[in-house]
């Protein structure tokens, strides 16, 4: 697996990052630690985690799973979502933030995090309430970069805009949704991360697994993610989803390719990407995933691949100057 670089920071990391909010989930402590074996031992050496996955679960059993190689890998972890109970149980305070890095590394068992995301925008506490305390963070030596995940692009650039003045520490990645069926992140989130030297490393590539053609014409009964899950049933509830899924499992066919390495590698392909995020829950999942890295994505292969969606609008809605 080949090493890239994450946008300015000088770090080198995987073209693969892995996501953990399975741990402790649909993955027990057994299979989480096969699955991250697994992943080490295809090279990847980034692994992304929150402080709310299984409420503080997934970041322990990842914890473990790092402890004799901590210097090896690239952790990073979130705050915003609310965590126990009380005045700093959620959001941007400084005092909630400093409260949540401190259970994030104890439940991790490291010193520092690589990234720290602010995971959500926060309506209620000026953005400079955050970049003060990440920037404290820095200083202090527990977090090595401040990053951003759900953010649209102007709340992430007056951010910027906030640091530069400041002098604080600025965000050093973002952290979108992306897939071929999620791509309002093509319009400015990804162009803005790629002039800003941002390193991007996108959630969903498989589309909550809708992409990978199992739910088949949307059958929600079939075991997985969408089975369980409102929010997914919500963010996924139209019937063309599913039918660009098997759109995409016939053109998986006709290259021999699985469909989910497809996907994530359709992803991948994108000039803003540092690494997409994969997921899984047990190791026989995660090998097409794994794969993406294998494929050949020409320029051809990904121009038919993206035409089972529509591109979004241009941020100006001038259209005519596409073909320009």
């Amino acid at each position: 697996m080949r090493k890239v670089p994450l946008g300015n920071t000088g770090l080198q990391v995987s073209e693969l990052c892995f996501g953990t909010m399975t741990f402790g989930k649909e993955s027990d402590e057994a299979m989480s630690e096969a699955v991250y074996r697994r992943c080490r031992e295809a090279g990847i050496d980034f692994f992304d985690c929150a402080n709310v996955y299984v409420g503080g679960v997934s970041e322990q059993i990842l914890g473990k799973l790092v402890a004799g190689e901590r210097d090896q890998v690239i952790l990073t972890s979130k705050v915003y979502f609310k965590m126990g109970e009380g005045p700093l149980a959620k959001g941007y305070s400084c005092a909630a933030i400093m409260h949540h890095v401190e259970g994030s590394l104890r439940r991790l068992g490291t010193d520092y995090l690589d990234l720290y995301f602010l995971h959500h925008f926060d309506e209620d506490t000026p953005i400079e309430d955050a970049l003060r305390a990440m920037d404290d963070l820095v200083t202090q030596g527990k977090i090595r970069y401040p990053a951003v995940s759900n953010f649209a692009a102007w709340q992430i650039v007056k951010a910027l805009g906030v640091s530069a003045r400041e002098g604080l520490a600025a965000f050093r990645c973002v952290q979108p949704m992306y897939s071929l069926l999620k791509r309002q992140a093509e319009v400015e989130i990804l162009p803005m991360a790629e002039a800003e030297g941002l390193g991007v490393i996108s959630y969903s590539p498989l589309a909550g697994g809708i992409l990978t053609g199992k739910y088949g014409r949307k059958d929600l009964e079939v075991d997985g993610r969408l089975r369980v899950s409102r929010m997914y049933q919500n963010r996924y509830a139209r019937m063309s989803d599913y039918e660009v899924a098997q759109a995409l499992c016939g053109v998986a066919e006709s290259h021999g390719y699985h469909p989910a390495s497809l996907a994530v590698a359709w992803v991948a392909k994108h000039p803003a990407l540092t690494a997409p995020i994969i997921g899984a829950r047990n190791l026989e999942q995660l090998e097409p995933s794994l794969a993406s890295v294998e494929v050949d994505m020409t320029e051809d292969l990904y121009a038919e691949i993206g035409a089972l969606t529509p591109a979004p609008a241009l941020a100006t809605d001038r259209e005519e100057e596409r073909a320009e």
